[in-house]
């Protein structure tokens, strides 16, 4: 054992300690199917006794890379990206990889400079929510010959590597399925829409709807604000003083909802008799709240496995893959019905 306290444990005293060479402990410690069972349980039976860690910088020097992948997220406030995130760091830790997450509160320039940071500190790739950035972005990624993957958003004819849905077709759906229920007066409480392709997709696939049913989409009331509860408390009374208030209020997400919600319950007006209200995510709060939310269902954590062994396999040298396209479906639940006056 190392004599001296205060420096932490070596290689060759784990090996000392297992009665093994320093080669059987790196093997044990990176390649564990190679050495037998038995060898392998003592040497990891060192390591905990000696608290061991591998020194990660020699081993970075050595591969040329730090085993870890950056993920730039909009926001960690609230449970949108919650479960993707978490099946993305899962398969990651099973591939031997790491996961820095940092949060960008929808400010581009912000999450340039995260981006910087993580390329700095030697992540290997990034994955980052949508593709709305500025191009220099992207050309200092290329540059740098950084990996990236784009989650939660799926353009047709996008290049760049993707897994993630049609925000458009997935929100158009829904607004179709409640026009076709009576709905003529629609109000959409979104994010701001200039630097999220998501939310604007999601409003343009309500226009979209609008006018295929023969509404005119200039009537659409839009209000737009941040993704909390409370916000969306505040977004949806608004839109109820209007004198020709809506009776379906779609909102970006279910964080959004979930304030319309309580602001409806607030203001004495019943759910879905009095305004139809819908989400779009899934989470689990969804569920949970009542009346139960109508909403489009994300695959999370199907995009954040297929995300990691993606860019994985990029930073193994493999080329990119298609852009990958996921299914979202409508979760026809109780905050959805035709409107008492179908005016």
């Amino acid at each position: 054992m190392n004599k001296n306290t205060n420096l932490a444990p070596t290689l060759a005293d784990v090996a000392r300690h297992a009665g093994v060479s320093t080669a059987t402990v790196s093997r044990c410690l990176n390649s564990p199917d190679q050495v037998v069972e038995r060898t392998r349980e003592r040497v990891l039976e060192a390591v905990k006794e000696l608290g061991y860690a591998p020194n990660f910088s020699a081993r970075a020097l050595a591969a040329k890379r730090t085993y870890t992948v950056g993920a730039v997220l909009p926001t960690m406030e609230n449970a949108i990206f919650a479960r993707g995130v978490q099946a993305f760091q899962e398969e990651l830790h099973g591939l031997g990889y790491t996961l820095l997450v940092a949060s960008s509160l929808y400010q581009s320039d912000v999450e340039e400079e995260q981006i910087r940071t993580l390329v700095a500190r030697g992540a290997d790739a990034l994955l980052l929510i949508g593709y709305h950035r500025d191009p220099k972005v992207y050309r200092f990624l290329e540059k740098r010959g950084v990996p990236v993957m784009i989650a939660w958003a799926h353009h047709r004819g996008e290049m760049r590597a993707s897994v993630g849905f049609d925000n458009f077709a997935s929100m158009k759906e829904l607004a179709l399925t409640a026009i076709d229920l009576g709905h003529r007066k629609v109000a959409v409480i979104s994010a701001e829409q200039a630097s999220n392709d998501r939310a604007r997709d999601r409003v343009l696939g309500v226009r979209a709807a609008m006018q295929e049913c023969g509404l005119d989409p200039k009537d659409l009331a839009l209000v737009e604000t941040t993704y909390t509860v409370e916000n969306g408390v505040v977004a949806f009374e608004s839109l109820m003083q209007k004198t020709d208030r809506p009776t379906l209020v779609m909102c970006g997400n279910d964080v959004l909802a979930v304030g319309a919600l309580r602001a409806a319950r607030t203001l004495g007006l019943q759910v879905p008799q009095d305004v139809s209200i819908t989400g779009f995510d899934d989470i689990e709060l969804a569920t949970v709240v009542d009346p139960p939310l109508t909403t489009v269902h994300v695959p999370h954590r199907d995009m954040g496995r297929r995300a990691a062994r993606a860019l994985v396999s990029m930073i193994n040298g493999q080329h990119p893959p298609a852009a990958i396209k996921l299914e979202t479906y409508l979760c026809m639940r109780d905050t959805l019905a035709a409107p008492n006056n179908r005016g």
